[in-house]
């Protein structure tokens, strides 16, 4: 069930890794995604507005671990890639440890300033404890969330995007019934959409590790396996921490974003929530197109292919492009009726709101779409400072913004924020690439002549 990415036609190998990744994370977004639906036309709008403003709490911490198991799983990937199937072990056994240690600190963490977290983004008192209450909810859960990213992460790395597809399938569906039961039957409201969103990862949790290591016989571990080396599991801290905290910068721009857009009230903040699910959903194609270049680059980094890496950039980029146009045109024209899923009645100023953030947005898809194939690919290439610092770059960009274009242009100057953050973060990310590639050239021109 592993895949070799070090050989064949890269744009074939990257278009097929794709396409299961792809769907995947279309029905990892429907965790967020149903609790917004389900919420927004069978609890009230205050519900949907609570769960949109715990949104940027939760996803701080969410992006981390994401970064974090991402990260661990770009030295399984190099292992593979070289043929080093003990490193491989030792990777998985390494990155699972690490897990278990980051999931009390991140919990923790998580628990300590869900409260001061809420307040300084102005959240409003009629919303206030049931956003507070979904966020810890879901924080009491992160041992599921890290430990199912991190399975997933780690069957990605040996070739295999199909078997996480399966996973998150069921997991998905299972998240779906649940919810219904918890908010239609039992009437728990915001509290039973949280509830159901962790029961089903922790199922799926542990299903997906109770599989993975029985049927991929690269990482089936015997007790020669299970040792933690401080100096491996410090390669794996050198790209996972630096992804972690780009995460928690990123959400942490978005936390200052939602304490602006807070101050426009409960419809505004729906409305956001309801348009925000929708391009999270369908930016989906390009977000894992840039997962498959981070296995792809780790794979063919560590077998010493950086011609196929630079060959596998450009027809990611061609792809990428072209989803853009369809994914920008569909914001463009559809948004205002893709949103209307989310709320029964939604009003006028609901869905004015949530088209005028869409179709701005919709206008900047390629930065966006550049910003995920070259952050994922220099992580598969081991450098995780790089897209550090493009994080930084967009989390500069898009406190400016937030601060000072809605005093003279109101909510649309909140949503040139997100597009602005995505150019400025791409401005690193490529010229490290280019100046990586310069280098390789060199060398390649150097090795010709001797």
């Amino acid at each position: 069930m592993t895949k070799d990415l070090t050989r064949g036609n890269p744009l074939k190998l990257i278009l097929l890794f794709t396409i299961p990744a792809l769907i995947g994370n279309v029905f990892q977004q429907l965790y967020s995604m149903v609790d917004s639906v389900i919420v927004g036309r069978f609890v009230s709008l205050e519900g949907l507005a609570a769960v949109g403003a715990s949104g940027p709490v939760t996803f701080m911490v969410i992006m981390s671990v994401i970064g974090l198991t991402n990260g661990f799983a770009v030295i399984t990937a190099q292992r593979f890639g070289a043929g080093d199937a003990k490193g491989v072990r030792s990777s998985v056994v390494t990155s699972l440890i690490l897990c278990g240690i980051m999931t009390v600190i991140i919990t923790g963490i998580g628990l300590f300033t869900v409260t001061p977290l809420l307040k300084v983004m102005n959240t409003p008192e009629e919303i206030f404890h049931d956003a507070w209450l979904y966020s810890v909810i879901i924080y009491c859960g992160f041992i599921a969330t890290i430990y199912y990213n991190m399975m997933s992460s780690i069957i990605r790395a040996l070739g295999d995007s199909k078997t996480p597809l399966y996973f998150l399938i069921f997991s998905s569906v299972l998240n779906v019934i649940v919810d219904l039961i918890l908010i239609l039957v039992f009437h728990m409201g915001v509290a039973g959409a949280a509830y159901a969103t962790v029961f089903a990862q922790l199922i799926s949790a542990i299903v997906c590790t109770i599989y993975a290591f029985k049927n991929y016989e690269i990482i089936k571990l015997t007790k020669e396996d299970m040792v933690f080396d401080w100096s491996l599991a410090w390669e794996h801290l050198k790209i996972g921490f630096p992804m972690a905290m780009q995460g928690v910068i990123t959400g942490v721009g978005i936390i200052v974003f939602q304490a602006v857009l807070n101050g426009f009230g409960a419809a505004a903040i729906a409305a956001y929530t309801a348009a925000s699910k929708v391009e999270i959903l369908i930016t989906q194609a390009v977000a894992s197109l840039g997962l498959t270049m981070s296995t792809y680059c780790g794979q063919n980094y560590g077998a010493g292919r950086m011609d196929r890496i630079r060959q596998g950039i450009r027809c990611s980029v061609w792809m990428g492009v072209v989803a853009s146009l369809l994914i920008g045109a569909l914001m463009i024209f559809g948004g205002r009726a893709s949103t209307m899923l989310f709320l029964s009645e939604p009003t006028e100023e609901v869905l004015e709101y949530a088209a005028t953030y869409l179709r701005t947005i919709g206008f900047f898809q390629i930065p966006l779409t550049i910003l995920f194939i070259f952050r994922n690919s220099l992580q598969g290439l081991g450098d995780g400072m790089t897209p550090l610092m493009g994080g930084i770059g967009e989390l500069v960009a898009r406190i400016l913004i937030v601060l000072t274009l809605p005093a003279t242009m109101g909510y649309l100057g909140i949503c040139f924020a997100s597009p602005m953050a995505w150019i400025f973060a791409d401005i690193p990310l490529v010229g490290k690439y280019i100046w990586m590639m310069r280098k390789y050239k060199k060398k390649e021109r150097w090795e010709a002549k001797a």
